[in-house]
């Protein structure tokens, strides 16, 4: 996390370097479009009739939640269902199955048929599952392959992919209107409804390999098998085992599996800030952002980077998407970046780092904080009121960084007239932040998530259409700009549909983990196994190191953390981070509170906040830590970078997000806890001086390059602030302020030592 950025010369830029941005904004913003396209992995060159269908469709699943939105939701199941069935069937028709073009491929879809006529052949003789298992099961394995080989296409869409489509849509309608009979018949097995749950579970894998890549399958799978095998596994995995029938009822028939608390919440509060986001990037949110971003600090010493680091904080707002994020934002600032010095891969790595912040900035944060409401039973306000601090955090050590980067390099800001004028900005455009500050009033005032998406929508709406009436009275209505037309209106809901496909599906999947793991209580185990590595091997081994001077409890608690840490990056490598927050909020999280709660009877709401932030904010992570690094590499797909370096620099730059969750767990003041005003201001203060000394520390410069000694004192000095005590605030203080002391006056040193040798040239100039 130590590694410098790459060397560059000082460039001398001027303003033909950075002329035309509103045109290379427009280019980017298209260039955007298409990356975000290809990101995706959807079809293009749809015809016609399909377009027209999936148009239909994502229009009519946005409709649903808006109706029941205001209305009030459907009964679980049915709510669910409906959500996961038009989803489904969307994801056949938009993203295709993965060609089979070299060799090695088709004999890998070869085998993988082979396994699975093995497969069923084995459970039908062995008798392990009767027909209404086996025979649907044959019939997805027969069509997923057809839609690899068989070419045949009616209307331009392969025929095995709309047989899919309307199977996936009719597995979740059928719930959706016999979800009285299937509720009432709890605990019986009918066939019917067993073979329709086997069609769905089958049909949420293949989807979740077109959308999310083979990881979470093949974990979701290995649970399915696990549910199956428990009786012949050794120690703390062994479990009595359950009947396929009982397994596919539980999974699929019920709320404890694909339609649990991850479904539950995507198919309401999700869906809606999902609608919302939608409709505030046509009123010209993003280029809002962006020229507010230029306008403050464009023109600052590496302002092409601060502009990243500040749009995607801006951005990340009301998207929450780091791969997303870094597509469109990117498109636009990694080449500005790279036209005022900075590497291909640095470049990168700053759009990559400061977009993933976007999935921790409140209001709108991922989709994984809303499902944090149901495993913890805080409100979302608390939650949002949590986050506040280390997001704020996040993105003033990424400032600290990139500024000191700059310094080191001897990169400048974008020419001052070629900037934005921010009052003549917030003028003309400050009305577009009135759904934003109207979202946070609403869920102030107590307004449940699913009500203040809605009211905020309506804001969204309705401030545009008065900035039509106003713009219409002044005459200036045909050059006003990202006006809420009803095609526009109609456009953003089909989008926010689109957007919603692969989150409804990893919501699905993590759902089927979640549930083989309450079902075989291998949560419990695992989380108690969790706990006895770190007190019997880890922390023994850190009292050790530190000569006892930890204190055992803390000791035990650091060495869950780190075990913690490890199990959310290493899931991130291929696991979303819905579903790898899913997983690790119920195996890592009980391991940590239970730690914490110690003699209480419950936990506080400090504790579940502390350990459910902890694991959130580390699945949120491994979306810029190597080897897989999904938005560093969306971002070196925009740059021409290597991807792996950068991931390293993404980790470098985003060292906060590595170092602030244990700070917050040690210190609850951080997430605003079990502390007042007074406290809670003194706490941030002292955290955003803690977080600058951690940044220098990181850099390795200030006026002048800092030698290991002091980048370590410094590094220590930062953590000290961040942690809330009065000890650690004075020690951090006496040592920043010795740093930055003899930094000043080093570098006065170097100013006089320069001005003479420049004096003699004057003259002779002349």
């Amino acid at each position: 996390m130590t590694t410098d950025p790459p060397s560059t010369a000082p460039p001398e830029k001027g303003a033909d370097d950075f002329s035309d941005i509103e045109l290379q904004k427009e280019v980017a913003e298209l260039e955007g479009h298409n990356l975000a396209e290809e990101t995706a992995g959807t079809r293009r060159d749809i015809r016609a009739v399909w377009r027209w269908t999936i148009f239909a469709v994502g229009l009519v699943l946005s409709l649903f939640h808006l109706y029941t939105g205001y209305f009030g939701t459907l009964p679980g199941l049915q709510q669910r269902s409906f959500h996961l069935a038009l989803g489904l069937g969307l994801v056949f028709l938009l993203y295709p199955s993965s060609p089979q073009d070299t060799r090695r491929q088709r004999w890998y879809g070869w085998g993988l048929i082979a396994a699975g006529i093995g497969l069923i052949v084995y459970v039908q003789v062995e008798g392990i599952a009767d027909w209404y298992v086996w025979a649907p099961g044959a019939g997805i394995l027969a069509l997923v392959q057809a839609a690899r080989y068989v070419p045949w296409q009616p209307m331009g869409m392969p025929a095995a992919d709309v047989l899919l489509a309307l199977l996936g849509a009719g597995s979740g309608l059928f719930l959706f209107f016999a979800y009285e009979d299937i509720v009432s018949s709890v605990g019986v097995i009918n066939p019917v409804y067993v073979a329709v749950g086997t069609v769905g579970l089958l049909l949420v894998l293949v989807a979740a390999q077109r959308t999310l890549g083979a990881a979470l399958v093949i974990l979701a799978g290995l649970m399915l098998a696990y549910a199956f095998f428990g009786p012949f596994l050794p120690g703390f995995l062994h479990h009595s085992g359950y009947s396929i029938d009982r397994i596919v009822s539980t999974l699929f028939l019920g709320t404890e599996g694909v339609f649990g608390t991850p479904l539950a919440i995507s198919s309401t509060f999700i869906f809606l800030f999902l609608i919302f986001s939608a409709m505030l990037a046509r009123t010209g949110m993003e280029r809002f952002f962006t020229d507010l971003a230029l306008g403050l600090t464009g023109g600052t010493t590496g302002g092409t980077a601060k502009v990243a680091v500040v749009t995607s904080a801006f951005s990340g707002t009301i998207t929450g998407s780091s791969v997303a994020n870094t597509v469109s934002n990117g498109a636009f600032t990694i080449p500005m970046m790279k036209r005022s010095g900075y590497h291909a891969n640095y470049a990168g790595a700053v759009e990559a780092a400061s977009s993933t912040g976007g999935q921790i900035a409140p209001p709108v944060m991922g989709a994984a904080a809303f499902i944090m409401i149901e495993f913890t039973g805080v409100p979302y306000l608390q939650i949002m009121q949590a986050a506040i601090v280390p997001a704020a955090l996040f993105f003033i050590a990424q400032f600290v960084v990139v500024h000191y980067d700059a310094k080191k390099l001897g990169i400048r800001g974008v020419p001052r007239e070629l900037l934005p004028n921010v009052r003549m900005l917030m003028a003309t455009k400050g009305y577009l932040l009135v759904p934003i500050i109207g979202l946070f009033v609403l869920l102030s005032l107590g307004f449940s998530p699913i009500r203040s998406a809605m009211g905020a929508i309506a804001l969204t709406v309705g401030v545009n259409l008065l900035a039509q009436l106003v713009a219409l009275a002044l005459r200036r209505w045909r050059g006003m700009d990202d006006r809420l037309t009803l095609w526009t209106l109609l456009d953003g809901l089909v989008d926010a549909t689109r957007v919603a496909l692969p989150i409804i599906i990893a919501c699905a999947a993590a759902g089927i983990i979640a549930g083989v793991i309450t079902l075989t209580g291998l949560g419990l185990r695992l989380s108690g196994g969790l706990v006895n590595l770190a007190e019997n091997v880890l922390s023994p081994g850190l009292q050790l190191i530190t000569f006892g001077l930890l204190d055992p409890t803390q000791s035990l608690l650091f060495c869950t953390l780190l075990l913690s840490m490890l199990a959310c990056l290493i899931l991130g490598i291929g696991v979303p981070t819905t579903a790898n927050y899913v997983i690790t909020a119920t195996l890592a999280a009980p391991a940590i509170i239970a730690i914490l709660q110690a003699d209480l009877a419950e936990p506080t709401v400090a504790m579940l906040l502390m350990a459910h932030m902890f694991v959130y904010y580390f699945g949120v992570m491994a979306d810029i830590t190597p080897p897989v690094c999904l938005a560093a590499y969306a971002a070196a797909g925009i740059s021409g970078g290597n991807p792996i370096m950068t991931g390293v620099y993404s980790v470098r730059i985003a060292v906060s997000g590595f170092v602030v969750p244990y700070m917050f767990v040690f210190s609850p003041q951080l997430l605003l806890q079990e502390t007042g005003w007074v406290e809670g201001t003194w706490v941030f203060l002292t955290a955003v001086l803690g977080i600058v000394l951690v940044g220098v520390a990181v850099v390795g410069h200030l006026n002048t390059d800092i030698n290991w000694v002091l980048r370590i004192v410094a590094a220590l000095g930062g953590l000290a602030l961040l942690h809330a005590s009065w000890q650690g605030d004075l020690a951090g203080f006496v040592i920043g302020a010795a740093l930055f002391a003899w930094q000043y006056w080093a570098g006065r040193g170097g100013r006089a030592q320069a001005a003479p040798a420049a004096a003699p040239a004057a003259p002779a100039a002349n």
